[in-house]
């Protein structure tokens, strides 16, 4: 299936939030995740199912100095 993931098209064949997340190798204790316009609880991750072209946004704090 088609997504826009970060303002960037791709093609995934993740089933949920989390599978996205995992898949992109990303620290689910660091990331913000929005689903079509909507931010969601790390919580509710796995119980979103992601279909045909939706939006994600995926953001990552990183500490430095």
């Amino acid at each position: 299936m088609k997504i826009r993931l970060n303002g960037k098209n791709l093609s995934i064949t993740c089933s949920t939030l989390l599978d996205l997340i995992v898949h992109q190798n990303l620290d689910q204790k660091a990331v913000v995740a929005e689903y079509n316009y909507k931010v969601v609880k790390q919580d509710d991750w796995e119980k979103v199912k992601i279909n045909n072209g939706d939006n994600i946004e995926l953001l990552s704090f990183v500490g430095g100095g």
